[in-house]
């Protein structure tokens, strides 16, 4: 990879990327996230590179390994672009029949499209799925068009365009007031105002200051910031480079629990992918500025979803929380000034800087901007991960996304915020969901 020295050159290199790209050309994009790998997605991957092979396509037909889209409960998901078809639950014998009619012949297999089990309406495309076509997915909409493992892809797509504005037009000052007027608020279970956070940290006492992405979700059943790491890593970097000039840090870490092992592969290439163009280390596009990162492994303690605990594993120490006292802005890791984030909200962070803080303040609710990534799990008709505007009904999220409950059973209650969070019984499924709303009922984000 040639070193991208200058801000004139991420964007021509973006152009030159994308003239080696024709944009009509066949491209079989099949899930290669931890859920859909445990629906066997990579012998479904091995198959389709093998039909390819055995029809001399080749050189017509892209094969791409994706990001989780989502939708786990009907993977191995499959997406045949540019025509943007969607099969579901897709299995190596189904293979040749969808190279031949779809990718060949333009004809769809009716057999392996999304039914709806309420009209046995068919669907085509992915927006015509009722699981999708309330969301709002700004953070993982990408997630089934690259490939994690490309850093190409994402610059493709406008990736790393925000890193350039940043450090070519603002100021750190500049980039946090963009932030706090956002309305962005972390992903976490306080939902404390970001841009205030890092207003702290930049504005605390001492030359050394740490910059952290906490990838360690410990609540039974979430799988949001695993997908977000597994599927655009190179989404989360940026954010977390951007953040880092914001507070003054020249050093950052991201701390992936042990079993994420998808996740910690895939942050790891897009680190050395991200070094060899330029994007991180030295003089990071020709700007003065410097930024390392290094990946930590956790042991697997519930603990570390908390943000001192964290620190603690990090220092080599027992992961147990702190005084909450003692502000890490202030007094983190070895006692430095820090700034730790989870990965979504890292991730918000670049759709801030490129599209500006009004348009993000105008999505969701006067207190809770921006969209929220929900797991969906346990008994409900459409498990998988949903990304929403904030203010969208607890209703809506479980009947018009999440298919409402197996063998039409009786609702019964609603866990959110995971073990920290409560059971939010039916009498308020009306309820919007922001951080405010659920702290009334006794509950929380998470």
């Amino acid at each position: 990879m040639a070193r991208i020295e200058t801000l004139s050159h991420l964007e021509e290199l973006r152009q030159a990327i994308l003239a080696k790209r024709d944009p009509n050309k066949p491209c079989i994009a099949i899930c290669a996230g931890a859920g859909c790998r445990a629906c066997a997605s990579e012998e479904v991957i091995a198959a389709f590179r093998d039909e390819i092979k055995k029809q001399a396509l080749e050189t017509a037909v892209d094969i791409k390994e994706t990001g989780c889209p989502g939708f786990c409960e009907k993977g191995p998901l499959v997406f045949i672009y540019p025509e943007g078809v969607c099969y579901v639950q897709v299995e190596p014998k189904d293979v040749p029949e969808i190279v031949s009619q779809t990718v060949r012949g333009n004809r769809v297999v009716d057999r392996l499209l999304y039914t709806d089990p309420f009209t046995s309406e068919k669907s085509v495309h992915e927006q015509e799925i009722p699981f999708y076509n309330k969301q709002l997915r700004l953070l993982i909409g990408n997630n089934s068009k690259i490939d994690a493992k490309n850093i190409d892809d994402y610059i493709a797509l406008g990736g790393y365009s925000a890193l350039a504005k940043v450090l070519s037009q603002m100021t750190p000052e500049q980039v946090i007031e963009t932030v706090k007027r956002s309305g962005l608020r972390g992903r976490g279970g306080g939902g404390f105002p970001t841009g205030i956070k890092w207003e702290s940290c930049r504005n605390a006492p001492g030359e050394i200051k740490y910059a952290i992405v906490n990838a360690s979700e410990s609540s039974p059943g979430s799988y949001k910031d695993r997908a977000l790491l597994e599927g655009n890593p190179h989404s989360v970097l940026e954010g977390l480079i951007i953040g880092a000039y914001a507070i003054g840090s020249h050093e950052g870490y991201v701390y992936v629990r042990q079993d994420y092992p998808f996740a910690l592969e895939n942050v790891r290439i897009a680190i050395k992918q991200a070094q060899e163009y330029g994007l991180l280390g030295r003089n990071i596009l020709g700007s003065g500025f410097d930024f390392n990162v290094k990946v930590h492994r956790g042991g697997g303690a519930f603990i570390c979803g908390e943000s001192t605990a964290v620190m603690a594993a990090l220092e080599g120490k027992v992961a147990e929380p702190r005084a909450k006292h003692i502000h890490a802005a202030i007094r983190g890791l070895w006692d430095r000034p820090t700034n730790l984030d989870n990965v979504e909200t890292w991730v918000n962070v670049p759709l801030i800087i490129n599209n500006g803080a009004d348009w993000y303040a105008s999505i969701g609710t006067e207190g809770s901007k921006g969209t929220k990534i929900f797991s969906l799990a346990g008994k409900i008709n459409n498990t998988g991960l949903v990304e929403v505007p904030m203010g969208i009904t607890l209703k809506e999220i479980i009947y018009d996304i999440g298919g409402g409950i197996p063998r039409g059973k009786k609702f019964k209650a609603v866990q959110t915020g995971g073990l920290s969070g409560g059971c939010i019984p039916e009498g308020f499924l009306h309820l919007p969901v922001d951080f405010d709303e659920l702290t009334k009922v006794g509950s929380m984000m998470g």
